[in-house]
Formats: C-alpha cells, structure tokens, sequence
C-alpha cells in the first residue's frame, strides 16, 4: 500500500472512530475526502480536507470536526505534527522515515510501482484511429492514436482490461473512390498514359503498387470492363491494402489493436437493423419529419418522412434521422449501431476523435445511453489538429502522400518517443504546434529531452558509481539520506495518485506533466552537487551514503520509467 493510500486509510479510520465515540454521524458519504500534497509545501507533508467536506451533512462546522479530527490523526504512527489551516483543513506532518518506507516500496515493487486496482478489472474498450482506409497515416491522425494508445496503456495500468479497437469505415462512398482510383492506377500499371488525376480521386503516389498488384492479379481482363464488374473486388483488395499499410505505419508508433470492425461486416450483420427495433420497441424512433434548415429558405426543399431517433429526450437540440429518404442508413444510424455492438462487450466506451466531429457527441451519446440504459459508461475524447512547422515556419506539404505529410516521414525523421512524447505535452483538446527544430532541442525547455536526460543521468550516476568505486545502490543506509533527498522522495511519491487521477479523468497528459515536474525536482537535486560536493551522489570514502544515494536514484529511475512506459516511450539509457 502506497503512502498515500495508506494516511487515507488512517484518516478513514479515524473518522470511524469518530463514529464509535458519537462524536460524527454514522453513514456519511466519505466519497469525496481526499489525502494528497498540500498546494505549499511549507505547510506540511498530506492535507486532508475531511473536515470541510463533512461537517455539513454532520450537522456541525469544518473547524469544530478538524479538531476532533485532529485529535485522532496526531495519535497515528509516523505522524509528527497536525494543524488545521483555514476554516478546516487539516495539515499533516510526518517521520522522515514514512517517505524513506515509500521509497523502499519503489524498489520492491518495481515496475509494478503506481499500478492502481481502480479499474476493479472492469472492461473498457477504447477506440481510437479508426481513420478512413483510404491512404497512409498522416499527422493529421497521429495526435488521436498516441492519446488513445497511450490511454489504453493508462487505463491497463490502473487495473482496467482494455480493447484496442480501430473501427474500418469500409462502407461509404469514400471506398467506391479509392476503388476507381486504384482502377485508374491499375490501368497505368498495364502501360496507359492515365495524365493528371481528375478531380475527386486520390492522387496519391501510394495507390501505384496497388495498381500494380491488381495489374499482376487480372491482367487487362478488367482494364475496359465496366464498373460494376471491377468496383466491388478493387474495393476489397484496395481496402486490404490500405489497412495493411496503416498498420504498418502505426507499427512505427508501437500501436497495436486488438480488433479491427468493420463497418461494412456491421451492416452486413443486420446491427443498425436490430439497433433500430431495440428503439422502436421502447418508442425511442419513429417515423416524422424534420425540421426545414434554419436560415434562408430554400426553394428545393421539401419535407420528407425519416425514421428519427428521440435524441431530444437525451439532452439533444434536435431528433435524428437515422436513415436517409433512399433508405440507406445515415453515417449516425450506422454508427449508433456499432456503438451498440461495442456495448456488448465491455462495461465503458471511450471514443477518440478529431475535433471536427465535436458537433455528433452528444447525439451518439444519447444513443449509447438509450440503447444500453444507461448501463455503459461512454465518454467522448476531442482531440485538436497539430500545426507542423520546422524553425517556426509551416512545412511543406507531400506530393507522394497527396498532399500531406505522413506520419511514417515524421517517426523517421525524429523518432518514435520523440513523437509520442510530444504529442502528450499539452491536453488533447488544445491546440499543438509539432517544430521539428524544437522536439529536438537539447534543452530544458523541451520536456522530452529533459525527462530524457534525467533518466540517463540516473543510468549514467549508476555505472559510475559501480566502476569506480564499487558502490551499489542498497537500501541499508537510507536513513542517512536529508531533507534534499527527501523531497525529490515526495515528488516520485505522486506517481500512484496521479496515475489514478489520469485513468478516472482519461487524460494521459498528466503522466507527462508529472514525469517532467519529477525531472525538474532531480535536475535541481542534481545541481546542489555541484554547488557543495557533499551533496554528490557519489562520496569517496562514504560508501553508506552513496549507496544510500545511489538506491534512491534508481528508484527515482525506476519511476520516471514506469510512467514513459504508460506514454509507450522507452527511457534512455544514455544522451
């Protein structure tokens, strides 16, 4: 138990105690009293604002419970001083030695460190990428798959059993194009001039080998058939090839999924069909008109019968259609049905896409709770474009990718934890600028090369204590370690909180903020040594000491590459 999940337990404790001499109220709901670093160090090690929330449904006020509280707290082992801040808030102090206990449950737990059982190995499923098959990955994607991996990795940590799914729109118009403009790049592949791409077909470089591919498998048999004899196997074979190669650029990344859904098996499967008689059974479609566009008439419109979901009886502004007058499904009914089938499977669903798409949240989770009773948790996350620049100017767009830059150019360039790393520097939903100079950058304005440096430094302070003086890192002598080592102690000590924090918020980003906050703090410790020698990790003759040094250093080590591994990141070793 971390030392933090422990004074939580000791603070409960006391409350029940409270209880036991009648002094509080049985039954109280304790859900949101928190233990956690005051916002000003100086003021102590823990803060709890038990009191604050309590003494009102008590019956009492936050000063008056404080004090009992208090009284309670001062009497738990390792507690070295309490006071009460404000209008209730208690502050505690603790040994020296409950942080040098936490410190050594790093080393025994290891990689297992901040690992949390929040998840109580409930199911989620989290879908992310789910780009049109239609060409290579580009940047345009890459922000959305390194939140989303790096949140499926968060949420495994955290004790929640995680699907990876990439939802393959293979259904709409957009396949029918590629397919003809493959076909124009199969035709080329049997020596026609085929000149400029027409308007409204990809134009990328990327569908020559796919022209090729079919030239080898049909010959000309197909070159001047008509459409209908070539559509529906150059999309199938066009579709395959593009998955193939978002997979491979994604393998870049080190994204794997688990599940790969098809939209078109969904639709084959009769799911916006069984979607719909759910509904309608519970008298959530019907059949009705929509509304006329808002703003200018229009002369060309006339009012048409659609099956509408009841999305305003779900928060909506308006009910949606969920098919089209030629009977097609709307890419909303579709979608509402394979949210359906994802229900089935899982107890969470959580959704990563582009900001774009912002204005269909809230439809699709009014559909989502209609169709499951609201017995699955769905949650949307909004993910904004990245700018790319390059010395603070925007690049220059790819010819071969048609016109874009694709994410396999940009890994190669800086490299895969450069990338992901980057991506998680800011919240999802705000906006990014991507400068290759500056990801780059030897500096500490760069967090990735910061966190970087630290774990290098800790790798490179540990050779050299072994093959210079023969020292280890042991945790015999840890008792000597001060104030300094301490504090660096109370920063790697955040890391089970913040990783549980992060999984019920769903925003990755904060293992990132906390790695570089945790870098800053050894940076500094790392400086006092060469301000005062005494102050080295390494000490000629005081080996205790420096082993002392040295284990809180890998421990130290052994934190920052727990939380690069919940980014996908692989720590350096050396810089």
């Amino acid at each position: 138990m971390t030392l933090f999940d422990r004074f939580a337990s000791h603070v409960d404790a006391a409350l029940d105690q409270l209880v036991a001499k009648g002094q509080l109220l049985a039954d109280l709901d304790r859900r949101n009293v928190t233990v956690e670093p005051p916002r000003d160090p100086a003021h102590g090690d823990l803060a709890t604002n038990a009191a604050m929330v309590l003494a009102k449904p008590a019956g009492t006020n936050p000063r008056a419970l404080a004090e009992l509280l208090a009284a309670e707290l001062a009497a738990v082992e390792g507690v070295i001083g309490v006071e009460i801040a404000g209008p209730g808030f208690l502050n505690l102090r603790l040994a020296p030695s409950e942080w040098l206990g936490e410190l050594t449950l790093i080393g025994q737990t290891g990689d297992d460190y901040g690992r949390s059982p929040l998840g109580e190995g409930k199911t989620v499923n989290v879908e992310y990428v789910s780009a049109n098959p239609t060409g290579p990955m580009h940047m345009g994607h890459c922000r959305g798959a390194v939140v989303g991996d790096s949140l499926a990795n968060l949420l495994a940590f955290a004790g929640y059993k995680v699907i990876r799914e990439y939802y393959v729109n293979d259904a709409g118009g957009q396949v029918d194009v590629l397919a003809r403009s493959v076909h124009l790049r199969y035709r080329e592949a049997l020596g026609e001039a085929i000149g400029e791409i027409p308007e409204g077909l990809y134009p990328g470089d990327y569908l020559i080998p796919v022209g090729k591919m079919l030239a080898d498998r049909y010959g000309d048999s197909l070159a001047s058939a008509p459409e209908s004899e070539w559509l529906v196997p150059f999309r199938e074979a066009a579709v395959a090839a593009m998955m193939d190669m978002i997979r491979d650029d994604l393998a870049l990344l080190g994204i794997r999924h688990d599940l790969f859904a098809s939209e078109a098996a969904v639709q084959a499967a009769k799911k916006p069909e069984a979607a719909e008689a759910e509904l309608r059974a519970r008298d959530l479609v019907y059949d009705g008109e929509l509304e006329a566009p808002k703003g200018e008439p229009d002369p060309d419109w006339e009012p048409v019968t659609l099956p509408l979901f009841r999305s305003t009886a779900f928060g909506d502004d308006q009910d949606r259609p969920i098919k089209k007058s030629d009977g097609s499904w709307t890419y909303f009914g579709a979608d509402m049905a394979y949210h359906f089938q994802k229900a089935q499977t899982a107890d969470r669903l959580i959704d990563i896409w582009g900001a774009d798409h912002a204005g269909t949240v809230k439809r699709i989770k009014a559909s989502v709770e209609a169709l499951t009773g609201g017995s699955v948790d769905f949650d949307v996350k909004l993910v904004q474009m990245v700018r790319l620049l390059r010395g603070g100017e925007p690049i220059k767009m790819s010819k071969r990718a048609g016109n874009f830059v694709t994410l396999a150019d940009v890994v190669k360039e800086v490299g895969k934890d450069v990338v992901r790393f980057t991506m998680l520097t800011r919240k999802s939903d705000a906006q990014m600028d991507f400068d290759f100079a500056k990801v780059v950058e030897a500096s500490k304005d760069n967090p990735v090369f910061y966190v970087q440096y630290a774990h290098a430094r800790i790798c490179s302070t540990l050779r050299k204590g072994k093959d210079e003086e023969g020292y280890m890192p042991s945790a015999d002598h840890i008792a000597l370690l001060g104030a300094d080592e301490i504090g660096l102690i109370r920063e790697a000590a955040n890391f089970p909180r913040i990783v549980s924090a992060a999984a019920k918020a769903g925003e990755p980003h904060r293992i990132a903020f906390f790695l570089a906050d945790l870098a800053a703090a050894f940076h500094a410790y790392w400086n006092l040594g060469n301000e005062q020698t005494d102050k080295r990790f390494i000490l000629a003759q005081q080996p205790e000491l420096s082993s002392a040094r040295l284990f809180m250093a890998a421990n130290i080590g052994q934190v920052i590459r727990n939380g690069l591994r919940v980014m996908g990141v692989e720590a350096a070793t050396q810089m």
